[in-house]
């Protein structure tokens, strides 16, 4: 999910910079569309599925329902979002960008499709438990980004503060982190080739969004020399 942000911008002023640069409108609000029915409609068949996880009997379960229940306010966060997000003043042009986008974001749902792995208790907990722990993150960094969420390498605001202050693409970050939960519930060796896969095209996903970013804001060349690419390496205590 594209990740721009830059202080606080007029809508007014964002709409008329989305003229001059060529911004379809009609498109944008289609797009807007497209994501509150597509996330909206998942939110309310999980939410419709709670229930069937009640009542918890063990811990596994109560993390499950606990993660079930940190996706479902993911999707509906992001139905929400489309709905109040900036008119964009730049896009990304071609087909590549548009596919790596769709695949890099849906292409990992075939690991639900996949039958579940045999895990002993210790690995399911820790499979459940990165996803819940991966989710609950993605909701505090899609926040941050508020009216600046896309899926589309589209620039609106660029943001350097909070999580953006830690990596340049902590939503990237978060959702591979819950892609490896998911995979080790499925575990066998197409889901881990879905898994690589997903990887590989969310990677070209970060490379296209930087490069309309750097188009877009001159300044993104020098927060990007002091804030690492996607793992928190300046977290790590050097010896």
């Amino acid at each position: 999910m594209t990740e721009v942000k830059l202080g606080q911008v007029n809508p007014a002023t964002a709409s008329d910079e989305a003229a001059r640069s060529g911004v379809n409108s009609w498109l944008d609000w289609a797009a807007r569309a497209a994501l509150i029915i597509i996330y909206g409609g998942s939110a309310a068949l999980g939410a419709a599925g709670i229930p069937h996880l009640l009542p918890v009997d063990s811990f596994h379960g109560l993390l499950t329902a606990a993660a079930h229940l940190a996706n479902v306010l993911f999707l509906g966060l992001v139905a929400v979002t489309a709905m109040t997000r900036l008119v964009p003043i730049m896009k990304s042009k071609g087909i590549e960008t548009r596919l790596s986008a769709l695949l890099g974001t849906f292409l990992s749902i075939a690991l639900a499709f996949l039958p579940k792995a045999e895990l002993d208790p210790v690995w399911s907990i820790l499979s459940t438990a990165l996803i819940l722990v991966a989710t609950s993150l993605c909701i505090v960094v899609l926040r941050w980004l508020g009216k600046s969420f896309s899926l589309l390498a589209e620039a609106r605001r660029l943001v350097t503060d909070g999580p953006y202050r830690i990596v340049r693409h902590p939503l990237y970050l978060c959702e591979m982190v819950a892609l490896v939960g998911v995979t080790l519930q499925v575990l066998s060796p197409l889901a881990v080739l879905i898994a690589i896969t997903v990887v590989a095209i969310q990677c070209r996903r970060m490379f296209n969004e930087e490069r309309i970013l750097r188009q877009a804001f001159p300044e993104y060349d020098a927060y990007a020399a002091r804030t690492p690419f996607l793992l928190p390496i300046r977290l790590i205590p050097q010896k």
